[in-house]
């Protein structure tokens, strides 16, 4: 199965065009840069202290722990420009975050839903140790990671809204965010299963001489999966560029890792494979271990990251989030541990910008999350033949692309049949067997008039070539 899984990813990133991931915006200042931002941002931001983006400000992350491996120096440099980059990506992400909640409240999003709020030093630390040639790769919880790939928050609720000018034109919705030439390889429902995809891309990178890595994210719910040990397990073999980020909120859905895990330290887990852990709510902890983990998995091949982060929310939005934890247990987190307050209390102690002008860059973040709640809410949604648009089928042996053509005779196919079938149960007098029996040839029929319909496109396609 992971032996399948890394093979397409390979397949998919070797047809990128330009490049494995050219194109692609990885910094955390970048992905909320002057051209998305109101002005109200962007002015404010140069608004601050006239050394604020240049001075040098030393800084001391906490400890990391390690596995097999050194760990790199606790002592960091920062700049003010930098926090103030940290400060205004994070606290975007939080608002964007809590509006999409409002939204799944108010019945703008269906389906499942699951929130990043808390974990954005994750996101934002992790980008600001990479470049246009790395690749991300993550679970269902990604929609601040499409934004820290240079997306948009616009974007983001087309999805979650299932329009078209969403990041997946509105046919995946939030656990499947994507971003090709950003190195974005999307949200994935199955857990586990973008761990193998991830090697596969790390392979990719690997045979075709990219100095990237890709970071394979997974929760600590995921971390049992059969299919992560055998992805390290190849990965390992071939020395893949691959670092194995856990992202641990200490909560598998409602499980709390002590009762689903026997050893519950999951930077160990590779065994043979160096680890590390990291206080995930901080940033400049994040942004040290990626790029000491990125320089090892350059030269010798994968590793393994274990982020200590917190969720806000539950689970997803099924999930209150407060009958496996109590609400004390979040307050305390939000009180002392929160990566944006982290943030401000550094950047209030520099002096880089001051209270009011940290309200000002809010004050901007609010206002652009609420236009681009508005715009989405207005976008068009996909045209219906859209629905069946980049589906492969079976025939005559051979693989095809359904035409925009092709789609609208076999939907008007099938609205026909239904049609159909709908007065003959209103106005025909039926025993269930004789219903059953017309329905069965129903079926049939339009089985046959999708093979003719299939194989007129295919004549299509062999003519225009």
């Amino acid at each position: 199965m992971a032996m399948h899984l890394w093979r397409r990813a390979w397949n998919v990133l070797r047809q990128t065009p330009g490049g494995p991931v050219s194109g692609a915006v990885t910094r955390a200042q970048a992905a909320v840069s002057s051209t998305q931002n109101p002005p109200s941002v962007t002015a404010a931001a140069s608004a601050s202290r006239s050394f604020a983006g240049d001075a040098k400000i030393a800084y001391e992350t906490p400890a990391f722990k390690g596995h097999k491996t050194d760990v790199p120096t606790t002592k960091v440099e920062t700049s003010g420009k930098e926090l103030m980059g940290f400060f205004r990506t994070m606290f975007l992400m939080r608002r964007m975050e809590i509006a999409a909640d409002a939204m799944y409240k108010q019945k703008f999003v269906r389906g499942f839903c699951h929130l990043y709020d808390g974990q954005e030093a994750v996101c934002v630390g992790m980008e600001a140790a990479l470049n246009e040639k790395d690749c991300i790769i993550t679970s269902y919880r990604d929609h601040c990671t499409h934004v820290g790939r240079g997306g948009t928050v616009y974007e983001v609720f087309a999805e979650l809204m299932g329009r078209k000018d969403g990041c997946s034109l509105g046919k995946g919705g939030s656990m499947h965010m994507y971003n090709k030439k950003g190195g974005f390889f999307g949200g994935n429902g199955i857990v586990g299963a973008q761990t193998a995809l991830g090697a596969g891309l790390a392979f990719a990178q690997k045979y075709l001489k990219v100095e990237g890595v890709t970071m394979a994210m997974y929760g600590d719910g995921a971390a049992n999966q059969g299919q992560l040990f055998e992805a390290m397990n190849i990965s390992a073999l071939w020395d893949l560029p691959v670092i194995y980020v856990c992202e641990n909120n200490h909560y598998g859905m409602g499980t709390a890792e002590w009762r689903s895990a026997k050893s519950p330290c999951y930077y160990k887990r590779g065994d043979y494979i160096p680890g590390m852990q990291v206080d995930g709510m901080d940033c400049m902890a994040v942004k040290q271990a990626v790029k000491f983990a990125k320089a090892y998995a350059l030269k010798k091949g994968p590793f393994v990251l274990e982020f200590d982060t917190y969720r806000y929310h539950g689970h997803s939005m099924s999930d209150p989030g407060s009958t496996y934890r109590t609400r004390d247990e979040i307050k305390a987190i939000r009180e002392g541990r929160d990566c944006i307050e982290k943030i401000r209390r550094i950047i209030l102690k520099h002096k880089v910008a001051t209270e009011k002008e940290l309200k000002e860059i809010e004050k901007g973040a609010k206002k652009e999350v609420e236009d681009a709640l508005a715009k989405a809410k207005n976008a068009p949604l996909p045209d219906p033949p859209e629905l069946f648009t980049n589906i492969f089928v079976k025939s005559c042996g051979a693989l095809v692309r359904l035409s925009p053509i092709a789609c609208k005779r076999t939907l008007y196919i099938k609205i026909v049949i239904h049609d159909w079938l709908y007065r003959c149960f209103w106005s025909m007098d039926m025993n269930a067997l004789e219903y059953f029996i017309l329905v069965s040839l129903s079926l049939a029929f339009l089985y046959f008039a999708e093979v003719v319909v299939l194989n007129c496109s295919r004549m299509e396609l062999i003519a225009r070539r």
